[in-house]
């Protein structure tokens, strides 16, 4: 399998890069900074620049060319404004699905976020809530479009070690859960396409991660 993985050099990518490429598939991580190239080759992906702020169409779906299935890890990032929130966390994972859509690739996994299925509260952080509904904004996006798309909400993300073990499920609850839980979770889930059209939230649990896809995708 060829994934292609926007945001390549963010923890999550960078961890599901090695999960796919140690299992014999083929990552590719779309990165705005050649500096982070190198990460990316010690992970077992091949780098491709592509700054999907300033990219067009035609440009992505070339990148994407060959691929079976689309990632978007992206984010702007901590000490980002409100303003990156909506172009990268909305407007990108939208220009993702547009290239997909022309380049024939029809799995798109898009990782979210818990808690965008409310309005902020009030009092809650500029910057904070322009996340979350870019966020929501790019769900909503995604879900009018004819793709094999599936959204992943973590909880609480770590850097805690993997425990294998997670409660995956529409209403998971609050919690936490290790990037690289979610790693492996996004790997199944591309080999899983009853998951299609479901949005799921994560957390850590009692539930071995294949048995959690199996009932998420019943």
């Amino acid at each position: 399998m060829r994934v292609v993985i926007a945001g390549g050099h963010g923890k999550i990518a960078l961890l599901l890069e090695r999960h796919l490429a140690d299992r014999g598939d083929t990552a590719v991580g779309l990165i705005r900074n050649p500096d982070q190239a190198d990460d990316l080759r010690a992970a077992g992906a091949t780098p491709i620049v592509c700054d999907l702020e300033h990219a067009d169409v035609d440009e992505v779906a070339a990148h994407l060319r060959d691929a079976d299935a689309v990632v978007f890890a992206a984010g702007a990032g901590p000490g980002s404004g409100a303003a990156r929130k909506d172009t990268v966390d909305r407007a990108a994972a939208a220009l993702l699905a547009d290239a997909a859509t022309r380049a024939g690739v029809r799995r798109y996994l898009l990782v979210s976020s818990m808690g965008v299925d409310r309005p902020p509260a009030a009092g809650t952080d500029d910057v904070w809530a322009a996340y979350l509904r870019a966020k929501r904004a790019a769900e909503d996006d995604l879900g009018a479009r004819d793709l094999t798309w599936t959204v992943l909400r973590p909880g609480r993300l770590t850097d805690d070690e993997p425990t294998g073990q997670v409660t995956l499920t529409r209403h998971a609850g609050r919690g936490a859960i290790s990037r690289a839980d979610v790693a492996v979770v996004l790997g199944a889930l591309l080999d899983e396409p009853r998951t299609a059209g479901a949005t799921l939230e994560l957390v850590s649990g009692p539930t071995p991660i294949a048995d959690a896809i199996r009932a998420a995708a019943l």
